[in-house]
C-alpha cells in the first residue's frame, strides 16, 4: 500500500503503552495529505484518550462495535469500506494473536475482516513476547495472508528490557507508506544475504565472525521500502526477520553459497553484506574434540566466493558487494570491486573505536567504476536507508545506458 495526497487510512490503535505515539502518527500522516479515522481497542483507551485522537484527526473515534450512535452513521461496515489503507500501529501480541485466527470480537477486529484494503501493522511488545515461537506463527499467518510488517525496532523498552519489539517511530511510519514515486525498486527482484557463517569444528564449536546481521537486515529493509521484491538469505543472527518477501536461514557458507546460487538466476540484483567464512575445517570432527594434546592443528579449506561467482552469471544480476577491512580500506575495496567485476561495492572499517560489527553505528564508503560517495557515521538503519537510495540510484542509471 502506497500513500498519495487524499488516501483514506483507518488507524487502528492497540493497547501497549507505544498508543502515545500513535497520536503523533496521525499528524504525520495528516501532513502527507492523508485522512485518518481512529479505531480503538477498550485497552487503548487506558493509555490515551479517545479524546486526544479527535482532536487531531478532527474526527469522532470509534471503540465500540455494538454503538447505536456510531452505527446510526458512519456504522462499521461503511468504516470498512471507507479506507484505502488499515493501519494497526500499535499492534499488540494479543491483537495479532486474534487477527491472525480470524476474529472478530470487537471493533477493530471485525474491521480487518471487513476491510478489503491492505493491512500494514506496527508490531510493538516486550523482546520475550516478540521472540515467542507463537507470535511468530502469528507472524508468518498475518504475512502469508498479504499483511505488511513495519518494524519492529530494537532498543530500551519501557518495561526495561533490551532488544526487539519497539513501534517504529511514527515518521518511520509515514515515510515506510510513501507514494510509488519514492519507490524507485518497485517490483525489482532483489537477492540479499546477511549475518555471519558458522563452520563446525566438531558438534559443539564453531568457526565465526562477530557480524551481527545488523546491517544487512536493516538494509533488507531500506530496499523493501524502496518497493524492492526481497529475497534474504541470512546467517544465524538473534535479530527480528525484516519485512521481506521470502527468508531463507542457513548456517554454513556451503548452506549459503547453495541457497544463493539455485535463486540467482531469478534476481534482477544481488547484494552480499553477509560475513561468509573464507575458509572451513576440511574434516569436522563427529565428537567433541578433547584437550588432551597441549596443542592442536586444524586443516583449514577454502569456501566457495559466492560474490565472485554471482558476478561472473550470464547475465549477471546487478551486483553490490560489501568489504570489511581493518587497514588500507579503499585500496582493498577497489581491488575487490575490478577483480570480481562488481558493479558496487561498500566498504567499512572494522576493529577501530566505532563503527563496525556489533556497533549500532557505521560509517561506509561507496566505491563503483568511476565513482565514489562517502556516507557519514551515522545509526545503520539511516545508513541503510542512503545506501539504498544509491543502490536503486546507480542500478536505475545503469539499466538507462543498457536502453
Amino acid at each position: 500500500m502506497d500513500l498519495n495526497q487524499g488516501s483514506r487510512v483507518l488507524l487502528g490503535v492497540g493497547g501497549g503503552i507505544s498508543a502515545y505515539k500513535s497520536v503523533d502518527l496521525v499528524r504525520r500522516l495528516s501532513e502527507r495529505g492523508c485522512e485518518v479515522r481512529v479505531v480503538m481497542t477498550q485497552a487503548a483507551t487506558a493509555f490515551v484518550a479517545p479524546l486526544t485522537f479527535q482532536a487531531v484527526s478532527g474526527h469522532p473515534v470509534r471503540t465500540a462495535l455494538l454503538d447505536p450512535a456510531a452505527e446510526a452513521g458512519m456504522g462499521h461496515i461503511e468504516l470498512a469500506r471507507w479506507a484505502d489503507c488499515l493501519l494497526i500501529a500499535p499492534a499488540t501480541a494479543d491483537l495479532m494473536a486474534r487477527l491472525a485466527a480470524g476474529l472478530a470480537d470487537d471493533l477493530l477486529t471485525t474491521l480487518a475482516l471487513a476491510t478489503e484494503a491492505p493491512l500494514c501493522l506496527a508490531p510493538a511488545m516486550n523482546q520475550h513476547m516478540w521472540r515467542h515461537p507463537a507470535t511468530q506463527a502469528n507472524l508468518q499467518t498475518l504475512r502469508a495472508r498479504g499483511a505488511r510488517i513495519l518494524g519492529p525496532a530494537e532498543g530500551q523498552q519501557a518495561c526495561g528490557d533490551v532488544g526487539p519489539g519497539r513501534m517504529l517511530e511514527p515518521l518511520e511510519i509515514a515515510e515506510a507508506l510513501r507514494p510509488l514515486a519514492g519507490r524507485p525498486l518497485a517490483g525489482v527482484r532483489v537477492l540479499l544475504t546477511a549475518g555471519p557463517t558458522r563452520e563446525p569444528l566438531d558438534p559443539v564449536r564453531y568457526l565465526g565472525n562477530r557480524s551481527s546481521g545488523r546491517m544487512g537486515y536493516a538494509l533488507a529493509t531500506a530496499l523493501s521500502d524502496l518497493g524492492a521484491q526481497v529475497t534474504l538469505i541470512s546467517g544465524p543472527t538473534a535479530l527480528p526477520m525484516p519485512p521481506v518477501a521470502e527468508s531463507i536461514q542457513v548456517e554454513t557458507a556451503l548452506d549459503m553459497h547453495g541457497a544463493v546460487m539455485a535463486r540467482a538466476a531469478d534476481c534482477d540484483l544481488f547484494v552480499a553484506t553477509a560475513a561468509v567464512a573464507d575458509y572451513r575445517p576440511a574434516d569436522p570432527a563427529d565428537s567433541k574434540i578433547k584437550k588432551d594434546a597441549t596443542g592442536l592443528t586444524l586443516h583449514l579449506v577454502r569456501n566457495p566466493d559466492i560474490l565472485a561467482e554471482v558476478a561472473a552469471l550470464t547475465p549477471a544480476p546487478f551486483t553490490v558487494g560489501f568489504a570489511a577491512e581493518t587497514d588500507r580500506v579503499e585500496d582493498y575495496a577497489r581491488g575487490k570491486l575490478a577483480a570480481k567485476r562488481l558493479d558496487m561495492i561498500a566498504a567499512n572499517l572494522v576493529g577501530g573505536a566505532t563503527g563496525g560489527f556489533e556497533r549500532d553505528d557505521n560509517a561506509l564508503m561507496v566505491f563503483w567504476p568511476n565513482g565514489r560517495r562517502d556516507l557519514p557515521m551515522m545509526d545503520k538503519r539511516q545508513l541503510a536507508r542512503e545506501l539504498a537510495a544509491l543502490i536503486a540510484e546507480r542500478y536505475r542509471e545503469r539499466h538507462a545506458a543498457s536502453a
